[in-house]
């Protein structure tokens, strides 16, 4: 699936425009209430944004994995927390249940949630499992036409205002193979919500515990109908989302590098402009390289994506997928950290974006799998 490339550049010239006009001025509002006002939620939702990477038969606007990457690098140029808003139902929410879902979920669910009006959660860490994934410990117990759920779920982006979870849950023995992957509507008698967590960045996101305690699911809840399946949804979901995050940070690296050339162009020193001074320089330069390099490889590899059948796994695919993850979210640490050093001690001051940016980027490298788990899949795929 794909647009069409002229209705695609309407589209996108018509993000860059509601990105700048609309939601960089808002970010200060954001950061201070630590929310996303409910007329810009409005507008994301006219816009189509929660229905990016859904297929129009389902109400959504259908764009391929570099189309997505593309709206992706825009969204990323404004504070993260709006691209988080809509970032489950573009992604790790939705896809599972395009990729593997049974006919019947897929006209029930996605045209909800393309336009915004279901917002779905991707629920699978737990508080003794997030990069170790096949460890966890929720479980689906079969009664009847029902499974019963218990456990705890950790970080869940968009709980608070989720309709919905695309939840994993253990219904066989241990390992991989014994996780299903279940839709849980949030208001199931025995779900509730932990307190809100307080982050070190990324206000306006919000993220908390589920608890779920003899929550009752029909078995029809079953993402695909088949137990015994959601690890390889969970992992077939997580390629496109790690594309997804790699564009984000090339779109903020973007920003941040904006801001600081900005302040090197105002900002005088020893009776001339501190851009003009060859360390200053070669810091931009830096950052402005690895931009570069990042974004290349994001592109690449999103074509790569496309090359391949849809919801197919591809090991080489998620090589690359781990590899541009790892490079990019690496480089928009660096690209933040070389911000604030421009901005010297203005940059550690509140009122400046470079402070702000540089403790949003820092979530990018744990996210869709850490740093150190990316290598662990490259190490890996290169040792077959």
């Amino acid at each position: 699936m794909s647009l069409d490339q002229e209705t695609f550049e309407l589209l996108k010239a018509s993000v860059q425009r509601f990105v700048q006009e609309r939601l960089v001025p808002a970010e200060d509002l954001v950061e201070e209430r630590d929310d996303i006002p409910e007329d810009i939620v409005a507008d994301m939702k006219e816009l189509g944004l929660y229905g990016l990477s859904i297929p129009e038969e389902y109400g959504g606007i259908g764009l391929n994995m570099e189309q997505e990457c593309q709206v992706a690098f825009e969204l990323g140029q404004t504070a993260l927390a709006f691209r988080s808003l809509v970032g489950t139902n573009i992604g790790i929410g939705s896809q599972g249940i395009l990729m593997d879902g049974t006919p019947e979920q897929k006209e029930n669910y996605l045209p909800r949630i393309a336009s915004g009006d279901l917002v779905v959660s991707f629920a699978l860490t737990e508080p003794d499992a997030g990069s170790d994934a096949a460890s966890l410990k929720t479980r689906a117990v079969a009664d009847g036409d029902d499974y019963v759920i218990t456990g705890t779920k950790r970080f869940i982006t968009n709980a608070p205002r989720a309709g919905a979870f695309t939840l994993m849950a253990r219904t066989g023995g241990p390992g991989a193979g014994g996780i299903s992957a279940f839709i849980v509507p949030a208001g199931l008698p025995g779900l509730t919500l932990g307190k809100p967590d307080k982050k070190m960045g990324q206000r306006g996101t919000r993220t908390c515990d589920v608890n779920l305690d003899e929550v009752r699911v029909p078995a029809a809840n079953i993402i695909g109908g088949e137990p015994g399946k959601g690890f390889k949804t969970a992992m077939k979901v997580l390629d496109r989302g790690r594309l997804h995050i790699s564009a984000i940070a090339c779109g903020m690296a973007q920003r941040i590098l904006q801001e600081s050339i900005a302040y090197a162009q105002q900002r005088k020193q020893f009776g001339q402009r501190i851009g003009d001074f060859q360390l200053v320089q070669a810091m931009l330069a830096d950052s402005q390289a690895e931009l570069l390099a990042g974004w290349s490889m994001v592109q690449a590899v999103a074509r790569r994506y496309d090359a391949k059948p849809f919801g197919v796994h591809d090991p080489e695919v998620s090589m690359q997928a781990s590899c541009t993850k790892m490079f990019t979210t690496e480089m928009v640490g660096r690209v933040a950290d070389r911000g604030v050093q421009v901005h010297g001690g203005s940059g550690y001051i509140s009122e400046f974006k470079v402070e702000r940016f540089y403790r949003d980027v820092r979530l990018l490298r744990l996210y869709e799998g850490t740093t150190q788990i990316q290598q662990l899949v490259i190490g890996k795929h290169l040792m077959r």
